[in-house]
């Protein structure tokens, strides 16, 4: 399911006002003067968002880029109600979602990311190897020990403590969520049996631990002896939490890497945008990692002609030149195949001088 389902226009823009009352202190440029365009959603790409608004700013220094890392769910409900300039979302909205859109929406890919499992498992040496039945059981409530004979059938050189798992899990409405339950559900028929739920927010088994965002959980995971949780790569990588080896569809045990990662997504692209979501939930390939994502740019196909060429420059060199970001930083650069397609897509947005601001920004 996707939440809040029913957010109202104005209590998007209530949400909006005290948003951006806190924005400065956010991401974003602390420039003073110049055009200001704002944007919000998810967490999982919302560093390297961050590098790129610095990045771009420094040769664009009339254009003031705001991003706040909210969730994708809130993200799109502050799109929609005209809150923002721009959403951010690691789930493509869907044909009738987009259709209730007013002014329409041009949906981009901006990059990609993995979602691991970290762990806190203190004088436990070596990589854990989970399989997707155990990972799958232990998000499903149904293991919960470390020493669960299922684990350590898959782990006979680690010394695994008889500690209780303590599992964390996304609070808020979240596209990383949303990625992995698509890829539970995908990996295991139980799952969906079970009604454990596909989305961005689902009824987590009783005990579990939440927190909000992407750092949110990373940090939790980084304070809680025998916990495991799902986060996007980069922020279990700046926190230095160790994180699973993960089997795949082929039945082998994949460490996260931009290699990896790459593996996953390599076949995604097949002519058309919307082909390339499906086609990861549980990634084909000897090489692949099983949990992958990409992250999505929402825009208006018409703006007043100053955001319109902001905007379309600000993605472009998203696209181009921020690529070469990403994959330093953990994420997985687009497959040529797919920037050629997110390329092809900025075409749609068009400068408009009958186009207005939204009304309900602040």
């Amino acid at each position: 399911m996707l939440l809040p389902r029913k957010l109202t226009a104005q209590l998007a823009a209530t949400l909006a006002g005290a948003l951006w009352m806190a924005l400065t202190a956010s991401v974003g440029s602390a420039r003073a003067e110049g055009l200001e365009l704002r944007g919000a959603g998810s967490t999982l790409a919302a560093p390297l968002y961050g590098k790129w608004i610095d990045a771009f700013g420094k040769s664009n220094s009339s254009i003031i880029l705001k991003y706040a890392a909210v969730g994708s769910g809130a993200g799109v409900e502050l799109f929609k109600a005209g809150a923002v300039d721009f959403g951010a979302s690691d789930v493509p909205l869907t044909s009738d979602r987009a259709a209730k859109i007013e002014g329409g929406v041009v949906q981009i890919p901006s990059t990609a990311g993995m979602v691991v499992l970290a762990y806190n498992l203190p004088g436990v040496t070596g990589a854990l190897k989970l399989p997707q039945d155990v990972y799958v059981d232990i998000f499903a409530g149904h293991i919960h020990n470390w020493d669960d004979p299922r684990i350590r059938a898959a782990n006979p050189e680690l010394k695994l403590p008889a500690k209780s798992i303590a599992v964390v899990v996304r609070q808020d409405s979240s596209g990383t969520t949303y990625a992995f339950t698509s890829h539970l559900g995908a990996a295991s028929k139980k799952w969906s049996d079970e009604g454990h739920g596909i989305g961005t927010i689902v009824a987590w088994p009783q005990g579990a631990m939440i927190a909000r965002g992407n750092e949110g959980v990373a940090s939790r995971i980084k304070i809680s002896d025998g916990s495991i949780g799902y986060v996007e790569y980069g922020f279990a990588r700046s926190l230095g939490l160790t994180v699973a080896a993960l089997e795949n569809k082929e039945g082998r045990f994949v460490a996260p890497s931009p290699e990896a990662g790459a593996a996953a997504i390599t076949g995604s692209a097949n002519g058309r945008l919307e082909s390339i979501g499906p086609s990861i939930v549980n990634p084909a390939g000897a090489e692949a990692y099983p949990i992958v994502t990409y992250s999505w740019l929402l825009l208006h196909p018409h703006y007043p002609t100053e955001q319109a060429q902001a905007l379309k420059s600000f993605v472009s060199f998203a696209l181009g030149e921020g690529q070469k970001e990403a994959v330093g930083m953990g994420y997985i650069a687009l497959p040529p195949s797919v920037a050629e397609l997110a390329k092809s897509a900025i075409a749609q947005i068009n400068s408009d001088s009958d186009a207005k601001r939204p009304s309900s920004r602040n």
